[in-house]
């Protein structure tokens, strides 16, 4: 069976762990930087030998056209093109999950963040917020704004940045990070990405064993956005859990089941059975 994970990275520590087990089952794998070249992504590959399966790790526009011209030619692609297009739009990902009744804060969308200096009142809760790049990517902006003064000078870095200014979740100043893998969950915690944690906190609270509606609510985002392989960050708003990103195919560093899981699913995908059983739904935990 062939695998060809769609990358630029080739070395990241998931991809590598993946590679490796596959590789001594004695299946074939093989990588594809989908941004190889300056012709049409479709150009990369042969319509008449094709992989059995492809995880499509990269998010790049190239990546997408490529998954997309796979698609069409009947190819198996994990995650879909689509759901991963939809994940790297913030604006389409808080209207989904609003329609889906998913804990989110409030989002409003900018086409460029200097409108934000236009208006009488940047967001309907006022400061703090949390102002995101609209298009994720590596390198994008993400800035908690705690008033009119920084307001202003972020906007003079980024003045025409498409962006999501976003209601402020105060919260302990620990992300939770809900990995998905086929149903099976993984978890850690991580310093939030725009503070540090309260002082007198040495290290990351333990998460031994997550609510059961923290769980739910990953298993559930990814029905909704259609992911097999995703991420979920979540805050802690007095007890419940509020999402504040999802991701498509995040790099899921950690947790040592992670590599095996997805090597399966991969497998799994590839010959689809009806007999095959259901996913089996778990949780680690990871610091």
């Amino acid at each position: 069976m062939r695998v060809c994970l769609l990358t630029d990275k080739p070395d990241h520590p998931l991809l590598a762990a993946v590679s490796s087990a596959l590789t001594e089952a004695k299946h074939r794998v093989t990588f594809l930087n989908p941004d190889t070249g300056t012709g049409s992504p479709s150009q990369l590959v042969t319509p008449d030998d094709l992989a059995d399966v492809y995880l499509l790790k990269a998010h790049t526009p190239r990546a997408l056209a490529l998954a997309r011209f796979l698609e069409a030619r009947g190819a198996r692609v994990l995650n879909s093109a689509a759901s991963t297009e939809l994940c790297q739009d913030r604006s389409r990902i808080a209207a989904v999950a609003e329609g889906a009744g998913l804990p989110m804060p409030r989002t409003r969308t900018l086409d460029a963040l200097s409108e934000a200096l236009h208006g009488a009142e940047p967001a309907e809760s006022g400061f703090p917020l949390m102002v995101k790049s609209r298009h994720s990517r590596r390198a994008d902006l993400v800035a908690r704004v705690d008033g009119p003064a920084e307001l202003r000078d972020l906007a003079a870095k980024w003045p025409n940045e498409p962006v999501v200014l976003q209601e402020f979740v105060a919260n302990s100043g620990w992300d939770h990070k809900l990995w998905v893998i086929a149903g099976e969950v993984f978890a850690g915690v991580r310093p939030g990405p725009v503070g540090v944690p309260p002082d007198g906190t040495p290290s990351a609270p333990l998460v031994r064993d997550l609510p059961q509606a923290w769980t739910e609510l990953a298993l559930h985002t990814g029905e909704v956005f259609g992911l097999d392989v995703y991420g979920v960050d979540l805050l802690d708003r007095e007890g419940a859990p509020v999402a504040v990103d999802i991701n498509a195919f995040p790099g899921i560093r950690g947790p040592k089941g992670a590599p095996a899981a997805l090597a399966a699913l991969a497998l799994r995908r590839s010959r689809p059975r009806a007999d095959a059983p259901p996913c089996r739904s778990s949780c680690r935990t990871v610091r």
